[in-house]
């Protein structure tokens, strides 16, 4: 007689997955390899997952980190997190056909910093060194005119040229509550700050991190399915434990877990980056059901239906 498979209740977060930014950057690259053939460029990930890279590198992609790996004859794309102004500068002194793949939401944020900057603020970016979002936006400004911020003690310390000329823009993947109490410690400081007219943390990101945090506490252990280098992906994480769940774990497939883990554990919460395919979230139910009988739940907070409309050059 067949053993008995010890239950497992599964909650399942929703909004998660792909935001319209990325599914957008992913069809740009498709559109671009049906309408000019293969090969087609892309300088960086489209997306920070490796089996959306994959994918795409199968259907006749190649992915460079800088455009002077680019051949001048072939089309090149840019991706979803954005570029400095010097990239599509560079291409059009080459004669290259390009399709900017940036995220409406993160061309926002360049169009808002160099208002700014126009208008003669000083302009604070709130993000992580070194991610391409935040390389791309500062590449939007002459060098030294954005000054970025990571910290709470990075805004206590910060002595800006002049406080009432003072500005700040954010990156779209930040963690919601991490963000506010930087944006908290800057207006205590500087009262006469200029703060975006709009959030500039996207609708996605904020929904995301609004699902994990309605779960956490009620489960035993979060898994969310993300690539390291994700900002977004990463923040779920942070957020899943800051809300009470006992442990939280990135993973990038079904493959990344170690079963072992959830001797004991009844109550397991699943989620996805935002760059992160359903078809990896459904590999780890299917690992899950052949382990345990799981019963599943879905915890939604909000619905979405944003789409950005492609560039016209592929459209």
């Amino acid at each position: 007689m067949e053993k008995s498979r010890p239950e497992l209740s599964v909650l399942l977060a929703a909004p998660r997955g792909f935001c319209a930014g990325v599914d957008r950057a992913i069809q740009i690259v498709e559109r671009a390899i049906e309408r000019f053939g293969a090969p087609v460029y892309v300088r960086h990930e489209i997306v920070h997952n490796r089996h959306v890279v994959e994918r795409l590198e199968a259907l006749g992609a190649i992915f460079v980190e800088e455009l002077d790996q680019c051949p001048a004859d072939r089309p090149v794309v840019f991706s979803a997190h954005g570029v400095p102004k010097s990239v599509p500068a560079e291409a059009e002194r080459r004669e290259m056909i390009y399709v900017d793949a940036t995220c409406p939401l993160v061309s926002k944020v360049h169009v808002e910093a160099e208002r700014l900057h126009q208008r003669g603020f000083e302009v604070v970016l709130i993000g992580h060194e070194g991610h391409p979002e935040v390389i791309g936006t500062m590449g939007q400004l002459p060098q030294g005119a954005i000054q970025l911020i990571e910290t709470v003690e990075d805004a206590e310390r910060f002595t800006p040229r002049d406080p009432d000329r003072l500005s700040f823009v954010t990156q779209t993947t930040l963690s919601v509550d991490d963000t506010a109490d930087i944006v908290a410690a800057l207006q205590a400081r500087f009262p006469q700050i200029q703060a975006p007219h709009k959030e500039d943390i996207c609708y996605a990101t904020t929904n995301r991190q609004a699902a994990v945090k309605e779960m956490a506490a009620k489960c035993d252990v979060v898994f969310v399915i993300g690539a390291p280098n994700s900002s977004n992906s990463v923040r779920l994480v942070e957020v899943a434990l800051k809300a009470g769940a006992p442990r939280a774990r990135l993973v990038s497939s079904a493959a990344d877990v170690e079963w072992e883990e959830l001797d004991g554990v009844s109550t397991v919460g699943i989620t996805a980056g935002a760059s992160a395919p359903e078809d990896l979230v459904q590999g780890l139910i299917n690992g899950l059901a052949k382990r345990f009988d799981i019963k599943q739940n879905d915890v939604r907070v909000t619905d979405e239906d944003v789409v950005f409309k492609l560039p016209r050059i592929i459209a």
